[in-house]
């Protein structure tokens, strides 16, 4: 744990120094959304990521979700290519380059 701490402190001093801000944390359950997306390898709909985070597919657990996946679009994380698709800005960016 603490060569972690001292990476960080490390990151942060050289961010500063060069007048890169830092991203804000993840919130809870992002981590796992994003997880999910870089195993698909393509496009996900909120109900898939329920399904691959073995969550329920009722409508609370989908808009929810669908919620968290709009919030990563909006950090500029994934991109929404079509209504209620979704997928990684890098995925989408390596994809066009082939």
């Amino acid at each position: 744990m603490k060569r972690l701490e001292i990476t960080r402190e490390t990151v942060v001093e050289l961010a500063a120094e060069d007048g890169i801000p830092l991203p804000e944390p993840l919130p809870p359950g992002h981590r796992e959304i994003l997880a999910t997306m870089e195993q698909s390898g393509g496009g996900l709909r909120a109900k898939d990521v329920c399904q691959a985070l073995g969550l329920g597919t009722e409508p609370r657990n989908t808009e929810g979700t669908r919620a968290k996946l709009k919030r990563l679009v909006a950090r500029g994380i994934l991109i929404e290519p079509e209504p209620g698709l979704f997928a990684l800005v890098a995925k989408t960016v390596a994809d066009q380059q082939h």
